[in-house]
């Protein structure tokens, strides 16, 4: 059955029937009873893609991330689905990968969908160069752009992020001003993200006068057992008393080489994970980790969203500060 046997069987206009599906004000209450009760009667569905070109939305946001198995990542999709399904939006989610022209092809799909905005999960949507990130200008131009921890500046497009430089600077500090003499800043990439936490534990470096060597920052993008087999081989050639990891995964590998080096946590070495996720109360000991308050920044997002949704304006940038959270891999009194 569709809306023109409704129409029928209700011996009203399709014109009716559709501002019954609305929620139109326009209908008396006798006719809007009439109409109910014939689709009740024959469980009638109405399709959501009508329903949605007739009322101009799909209630349906997009979100997109690079790898929905990330911990991080994975809580921030959680947190997200939660708060629009509250405010009666569905999500389509899709997983890109880090390949520039996936994450393209991806954010066209959704748009083909006819989404009402789209949200992006973590820095790794930005891109170095202006025309890598001509898509989301584009897709700013057809629709409501939200960034969750990651900022570019154009037109519709809605940032929301941690200030990653203060927090790295900030641990940083405690680490330098705790006794550490060579620090190491283990990094997975050069993100958008990775890069203000490099720039913040670089900026301690400068205030306090310690040189700033090609030794004390290390990258790498491997799996837990390379990453320790990295810091193996780092150590060898320039051994480090703390570690500031740009995600708590990181951090887990350095407790991994630890044990494998033999050095005590956190008196030889004092470890600082990033994310304050689950995994940082998984291990033994209990990882110290910045908490980027990812649920805040998902929850801002949302209420960002549907202030635009409600036709108000929104600021482009909403910055929130980070809170380090001391446990068991940095020393008493830290």
């Amino acid at each position: 059955m569709n809306i023109y046997d409704i129409s029928q069987k209700s011996g009203v206009s399709i014109a009716t029937v559709s501002r019954v599906l609305n929620n139109s004000k326009n209908v008396s209450e006798k006719t809007r009873q009439k109409v109910l009760a014939v689709m009740e009667e024959a469980d009638y569905q109405p399709n959501a893609f009508a329903r949605g070109l007739t009322l101009n939305t799909m209630q349906t946001i997009g979100l997109l991330c690079a790898d929905s198995s990330d911990p991080y990542l994975g809580s921030a999709i959680s947190y997200l689905e939660q708060g629009l399904r509250a405010h009666g939006y569905d999500t389509l989610l899709c997983c890109t990968g880090y390949d520039w022209a996936q994450k393209e092809k991806c954010t066209d799909m959704l748009l083909s969908r006819h989404v009402d905005a789209l949200i992006f999960i973590g820095s790794t949507f930005i891109e170095k160069t202006d025309e890598k990130n001509a898509y989301l200008a584009r897709a700013a131009a057809q629709v409501p752009i939200i960034i969750v921890n990651g900022y570019l500046k154009g037109n519709n497009i809605y940032s929301v992020l941690c200030d990653d430089v203060e927090a790295s600077y900030a641990a940083t500090m405690r680490l330098l001003r705790s006794g550490s003499k060579r620090p190491l800043f283990l990094t997975r990439s050069l993100s958008f993200s990775g890069m203000r936490k490099q720039a913040g534990f670089e900026k301690a470096f400068q205030e306090t006068g310690v040189p700033l060597k090609s030794e004390h920052i290390l990258q790498n993008s491997g799996s837990l057992s390379e990453i320790r087999e990295a810091l193996l081989r780092h150590y060898e050639a320039s051994p480090f008393d703390a570690v500031l990891a740009t995600d708590d995964e990181m951090a887990i590998a350095v407790l991994k080489f630890a044990k494998k080096r033999g050095l005590s946590i956190p008196n030889d070495l004092a470890v600082i994970g990033y994310n304050n996720s689950l995994l940082s109360i998984c291990c033994e000991p209990e990882l110290s980790s910045v908490d980027n308050r990812l649920e805040y920044l998902c929850s801002t997002s949302v209420a960002l969203l549907m202030s635009l949704m409600d036709g108000k304006k929104a600021p482009e940038k909403t910055e929130v500060s980070a809170e380090l959270i001391l446990r068991g891999t940095t020393p008493e009194g830290f």
